[in-house]
């Protein structure tokens, strides 16, 4: 098939996406504000309570059983490879434009984590509908692919909030206690002489007097305490879980994950809920149709929320073009690679659609979660949409591009 029939086929999802984003960025105007700041939290938090949840558990009890989590074990990996190799690529374009300390966080967000939710969910299965799609049989390809957009939906939602959250949150950490170091600085230096006088004064009172020990008898009177391996071990584990939000961490979407798993793989649940003989058919339908609300609602809150990058302003030029790079030109090359050696060395199947959507995931937009994160941090908010806005904008082209040339490779 040639390189134009693809491009086609490979427009036809980002259109339905373009489309279904204006709509929201027309309901956000002051004009119509039917998606206004508060009617977008309200929907935002029915897509984060209810929607989301309910597609992922619907989607994975659905498409997933054990012999297909074993099939598709590389998934979380390459997912995982996409979150790290952003995140590095992300310190270095810090590195580089010496970005402020406030939009740190930002940018290792935006570069690490792509939208692996809606999009996944749209553009496979409009690519499988397509008359001329690469990917065989319809039916077929649809119920494959949504166990793959199922998945990885999953698989992001989990790394979101146990990776990206914590990582962002150590950067805007940080960034504040830089600042409390530099007013703590000039404090100090007004009291510097005053300092030095009470260090003089204090000097005379650690003085050892004729009577007390010398310093050397007083240490052979004291035994140092010794720390064991396993201490040291405890003490560094405490640390680091000292920076995890467990309350973040378990999210709607993470919970809905494990249910979702255990619902498909464990197979007398399976029977009990999935199958047009099953006893709990209709709790499973209730999921199901609350679910359908999600792909809608979180592309129309993605149109109204870019309006806000209309009328934000503060981002270096630079810093935005050094994500989109990223983003869309470096991760989608990386991501190449990483799929046609990992076919290589048999860790993928022959499957083309597998494959296309392994590297399909090196290729989206920042998540819109990473918004999220940022208010819940409250940094970087206004310049969060700013970024969100140009990404969004170059992604039609963008994905439209790359999804051509994957389907080259893979069909």
């Amino acid at each position: 098939m040639g390189f134009l029939a693809l491009f086609i086929v490979a427009l036809m999802p980002v259109l339905k996406i373009l489309l279904v984003t204006a709509v929201g960025l027309l309901l956000g105007t002051e004009r119509i504000d039917l998606l206004g700041a508060s009617a977008r939290k309200y929907l935002n938090n029915l897509v984060f309570f209810v929607f989301s949840p309910s597609i992922i558990i619907s989607n994975l009890a659905d498409t997933i059983t054990l012999d297909s989590l074993v099939t598709l074990w590389f998934m979380p990996v390459n997912v995982l490879l996409t979150f790290l190799i952003g995140s590095v690529l992300a310190w270095i374009l810090i590195k580089i434009t010496r970005a402020p300390q406030h939009l740190r966080s930002l940018i290792i967000g935006c570069c690490a984590a792509g939208n692996l939710g809606n999009l996944l969910l749209i553009i496979i299965p409009a690519l499988c509908d397509e008359d001329n799609s690469p990917f065989g049989d319809s039916s077929v390809c649809s119920t494959d692919g949504e166990a793959y957009a199922a998945l990885s939906m999953a698989i992001g939602a989990v790394y979101i909030w146990s990776y990206v959250y914590p990582v962002m949150r150590l950067s805007a950490n940080k960034g504040t206690k830089e600042s409390e170091t530099d007013v703590s600085a000039i404090r100090d230096n007004v009291s510097e002489e005053t300092s030095h006088l009470y260090s003089e004064i204090s000097t005379e009172a650690l003085l050892p007097s004729m009577a007390s020990p010398s310093s050397e008898e007083y240490q052979d009177q004291v035994e140092e305490p010794k720390v064991t391996f396993l201490e040291k071990l405890k003490l560094c584990l405490k640390k680091v879980t000292g920076h995890i939000d467990f309350k973040k961490l378990f999210a709607p979407s993470t919970i809905a994950a494990i249910v979702g798993f255990i619902v498909g793989i464990v197979s007398p649940f399976r029977k009990i809920f999935i199958g047009d003989d099953a006893p709990l058919r209709a709790v499973y339908s209730s999921v199901s149709l609350l679910g359908d609300a999600a792909i809608p609602c979180m592309t129309l809150i993605i149109g109204a929320n870019l309006l806000r990058g209309l009328k934000s302003s503060g981002v270096s030029p630079l810093l935005i073009l050094g994500v989109i790079a990223i983003r869309y030109i470096i991760l989608p090359s990386l991501g190449i690679v990483i799929v046609k050696a990992a076919n290589h060395f048999g860790l993928v199947g022959s499957d083309s659609l597998y494959q296309f959507t392994l590297m399909l995931q090196y290729a989206l937009p920042p998540a819109m979660n990473v918004g999220t994160i940022s208010q819940l941090l409250q940094t970087g908010e206004s310049e969060c949409s700013v970024i969100m806005l140009w990404t969004y904008a170059v992604a039609a082209f963008s994905l439209t591009m790359w999804s051509t040339i994957f389907m080259l490779l893979v069909a």
